[in-house]
């Protein structure tokens, strides 16, 4: 029997992480039908509700915890080799960690110049299973650049460490490969290899009434806080909502389009921290909305398959959570890309559909209504583009079970 250690998904709040756990779950549960998994979950009590997998079980895992207590035990348990049986007794996380054939880091960017103040978290999450003398394998992920001194020498410092690193596309694969690493292999994000069955059809179809994807075409709207955070920040407080509210009015009531405001991170309705919850965003955003009869926000909490099953019946999707466009474009759907970092480039990439991105410095209402109407001209050829590339970037993603794999069976 296997067991498998994870941290850097999730089931609730980022759906996007959700969808890397299920995938993994799916893939190696194919590979290992007996295996055993465990998270060292961001919000456990949170994930321990939504989990109904028999085979998971959910440890804390949020970042204070881990960085003083779970960081802690497992420097002592490498330190005093005779008292690991007491500390693998005090912290059940250690000992998941410590009898782990593996632990797959899902962080889904990590190591990347500009993103300094989330280098201690990104250290921790594998410092412990390195104490332990287990395994990492960094599932694809976006990593780089490494031109800052600070984080180059993280990242040379850790991740030589690393018994595999998948890459997440080309740009990544090169930042990596400028670090004159040797233990890496060119991936896809593991969400490409989540599957949707009729099961996820129908749970979606009891949460959000379908018949809004009747007698008219939909266009998905998924925004992110990250971005808001970044154009906020040169444009003034409220910006990005204003931005996005106009252009939903735009699609409604001068292209006659019906709106789907999908928040692809989700928490509790009932909190307003918005950090992994697109949300309170989506309400803020909902609410200036003038053209509310032909614009419907998805204010409730669904599964990674549920929600995709929901993308996948938009006609034309615009989306700013980068794993809303990667089940985009799974679901073969037309998308327009506005984002803050390679990662989502490097993706289209792989379907030479990158000329769909853009960044949030040219989010500016006119633009956004060329490109906008570009894709309109061009959704049939990037529908067919979708259809051809999907199979090998679907094995490219299936890549990495094979990676794990190999780590496993040393």
């Amino acid at each position: 029997m296997k067991k498998i250690a994870m941290i850097g998904s999730a089931l609730s709040g980022n759906k996007g992480a959700a969808a890397m756990l299920e995938s993994a779950m799916q893939t190696l549960g194919e590979k290992y039908p007996d295996a055993q998994f465990t998270l060292l979950a961001m919000y456990p009590q949170q994930d321990k509700e939504q989990n109904t997998y028999k085979n998971l079980t959910i440890l804390r895992g949020d970042s204070f915890y881990l960085g003083a207590v779970i960081n802690s035990w497992a420097l002592l348990y490498r330190l005093l080799p005779g008292a690991r049986n007491f500390i693998k007794k005090r912290s059940p996380e250690v000992k998941a960690l410590a009898e782990a054939d593996v632990l797959l880091d899902q962080g889904g960017i990590t190591f990347v110049d500009g993103r300094e103040v989330f280098l201690i978290y990104n250290v921790a999450t594998i410092l412990p299973a390195l104490n332990v003398k287990t395994p990492v394998a960094k599932c694809a992920q976006a990593l780089g650049p490494f031109k800052n001194p600070i984080n180059r020498m993280a990242a040379n410092i850790f991740l030589p460490k690393m018994a595999r690193i998948v890459s997440r596309g080309a740009i990544t694969h090169a930042h990596l490969e400028g670090l004159g690493l040797k233990n890496v292999t060119e991936g896809a994000d593991y969400a490409f290899c989540l599957e949707v069955t009729d099961a996820e059809e129908k749970a979606a179809t009891k949460k959000f009434d379908m018949n809004f994807f009747k007698n008219g075409n939909v266009v998905g709207v998924s925004p992110s806080v990250v971005l808001r955070k970044k154009v906020d920040k040169h444009r003034g407080p409220g910006a990005y909502a204003k931005e996005t509210a106009e252009f939903v009015d735009y699609l409604t009531k001068e292209k006659g389009y019906k709106v789907l405001l999908i928040p692809h991170s989700y928490r509790s309705a009932e909190t307003q921290l918005q950090h992994n919850n697109d949300a309170p965003l989506c309400r803020d955003i909902y609410a200036q909305v003038s053209g509310q009869e032909k614009c419907q926000l998805l204010d409730v909490e669904l599964g990674s398959q549920e929600l995709r099953c929901i993308i996948g019946k938009c006609d034309l999707f615009i989306a700013s959570r980068f794993h809303a466009m990667v089940s985009s474009l799974a679901m073969q759907v037309p998308t327009l890309v506005i984002g803050w970092s390679h990662k989502y480039r490097e993706v289209l990439e792989m379907f030479g559909l990158e000329k769909w991105a853009f960044g949030h410095d040219k989010l500016q209402h006119e633009y956004l209504k060329t490109r906008f109407a570009e894709l309109e001209e061009e959704q049939k050829t990037v529908r067919a583009q979708l259809t051809k590339k999907l199979p090998k970037v679907k094995k490219k993603s299936y890549n990495q079970v094979d990676v794990i794999q190999s780590v496993l069976e040393r």
